[in-house]
């Protein structure tokens, strides 16, 4: 872990261009693309150059103009309150991204659990989509975020776990549900992970009970 003087040294001065409620107590603040990265790395950002940024993964493609941040409202927390009153044309600190959540042109699952799906809302607007099947799971109907994009390109290989409500399309259970009703799990791809601690682990946890090698499990936790 960095020291806050070193994190601080890194931060950039970015300016806001939109931020807004996609969903309940859920935001995607947009701002000027100050520093190039690869889909699946993270930046630090915060709004008091005297506070340690917290990490966010990034949502938008690499080739747009504009930085996504997909995040939760944390009444408890320090930066999302004041994140999500911060307006237009606001002035926001970020450092440079980081991170080897990276995936390439080779088959792959995605598997995500709440704002986890941000990497591969990245991975997705930047170009891959061939061979990818994304597994998304959320309590409600509104947690599948970005689904208008997901749905046409992805079609049957997304799919859509929801714990607490049902609807057109989805899978009514939790998606550690969805993933031990399959048989077989493909040798020649990789799985990637990202959601909640216990989401990660139980999941990986299956996929290596069901045979899947290690070394194919990429992993990446949120709090």
């Amino acid at each position: 872990m960095e020291s806050k003087t070193k994190q601080q040294n890194k931060l950039s001065t970015t300016i806001v261009l939109e931020n807004k409620a996609i969903a309940p107590g859920v935001y995607v603040i947009k701002y000027k693309k100050t520093k190039d990265f690869k889909a699946g790395q993270y930046i630090g950002m915060t709004t008091d150059l005297s506070v340690t940024p917290r990490l966010y993964t990034i949502a938008s493609g690499e080739n747009e103009a504009e930085v996504q941040i997909l995040y939760n409202l944390k009444d408890d927390g320090w930066l999302t309150p004041r994140l999500s009153e911060i307006k237009a044309g606001s002035e926001l600190y970020v450092t440079d991204p980081e991170g080897d959540f990276i995936d390439d042109e080779n088959p792959a699952w995605w598997i995500a659990s709440g704002t986890g799906i941000a990497p591969f809302s990245s991975m997705f607007r930047s170009g891959l989509k061939a061979d990818k099947k994304l597994i998304h799971g959320g309590r409600f109907t509104h947690s599948f975020f970005f689904e208008k994009e997901f749905r046409p390109a992805l079609k049957g290989n997304y799919i859509r776990c929801c714990s607490q409500e049902n609807g057109e399309g989805l899978y009514n259970g939790r998606l550690t549900r969805y993933l031990q009703d399959i048989e077989v799990f493909p040798e020649d791809c990789r799985y990637f992970l990202c959601g909640s601690p216990e989401m990660v682990v139980e999941v990986r946890d299956l996929l290596i009970k069901r045979g899947v090698s290690y070394d194919r499990i990429v992993a990446e936790i949120y709090f």
